[in-house]
């Protein structure tokens, strides 16, 4: 069997022939076939939904809620039934792949992996990548917010229509963060404490925050809803969801090497990941150069 690439390149035709790789050592299968999934995946079809958009908005000088938008996936969105557990990340940490995490639970299966930053979940995910032959990444927070469905919370000030005055809506947003902060148990608990949603995804808007790849963005909007005006967007500040809706800086643990803020990231912050989909020849690229790693 051959898998066949033809491109027109010089008024020539190349043809690229890949032969299948068969890997006898350590009993791996045969390049091409399908692989079974690494960790547990649910697979969330793909569909539209009513999304309220991440970030700082702002109508005349004045905050209000962020607009809603249909938003729509034209492809299935495959993502880590539950966050990456504090042993799966320890593996990383232990190939020198990943920053040890500051805190406890090191190494336990049975909790999610917690005080991790931005980019140790992107190296965990780089990692990752490596090591099953597929791509893996952290989900944007429309992702994110689709696979929730109803286990995600809406982060709008209640009866904030835009014409509200300042010091109503500020009151409002007061009592909303006072209510959160009481409510707030940072102890992570074990994996699959919280249940799952109605599309079988564990512990969603647990009492573990997660990272999503989506920058901070803050905008204008006019009478209508519509952006106008500057937009800015910062990616030292990134998107995390869970009980609500937040913005947390990226953490660095060493100030000499830049970043946004120095310290240990929070104890209730951790992370899952979605797979990418992949043509049959990049997968087949990809398990070839990790065959060949691995032998």
């Amino acid at each position: 069997m051959f898998v066949m690439l033809k491109a027109n390149l010089a008024a020539k035709a190349v043809v690229i022939a890949v032969a299948p790789v068969a890997l006898a050592m350590g009993g791996h299968r045969l390049v091409g076939e399908p692989q079974p999934d690494p960790v547990p995946v649910v697979r969330v079809e793909a569909g539209e939904f009513a999304y309220r958009v991440a970030g700082d908005f702002n109508r005349a000088g004045r905050p209000v809620n962020a607009p809603v938008r249909a938003w729509r996936f034209s492809a299935p969105i495959e993502i880590m039934k539950s966050q990456v557990s504090a042993a799966e990340y320890d593996r990383c940490v232990a190939e020198g792949a990943c920053e040890r995490r500051l805190g406890r639970d090191i190494g336990r299966p049975d909790v999610p992996a917690v005080g991790v930053s931005w980019q140790d979940a992107s190296a965990y995910a780089a990692w990752f990548s490596r090591r099953t032959g597929q791509t893996w990444r952290l989900p944007t927070d429309s992702e994110w917010a689709y696979v929730a469905g109803s286990r995600f919370k809406d982060d709008a000030v209640e009866g904030d229509d835009g014409t509200d005055a300042f010091t109503k809506r500020w009151l409002a947003k007061y009592e909303q963060e006072s209510a959160r902060a009481g409510a707030v148990d940072k102890a992570p608990r074990p994996i699959g404490a919280f249940g799952e949603n109605e599309r079988g995804v564990a512990d969603l808007s647990g009492n573990v925050w997660e990272w999503t790849n989506t920058c901070f963005l803050r905008q204008g909007l006019d009478a209508a809803g519509e952006p106008t005006g500057a937009r800015t967007v910062n990616c030292g500040v990134r998107v995390v969801e869970g009980e609500h809706r937040a913005y947390v800086t990226d953490f660095i643990r060493d100030a000499k090497g830049g970043g946004c803020a120095v310290g240990v990231p929070p104890a209730n912050l951790g992370f899952r990941l979605v797979r990418e989909h992949a043509g049959p020849v990049d997968a087949l690229v990809a398990r070839v150069k990790t065959a060949l790693r691995r032998a």
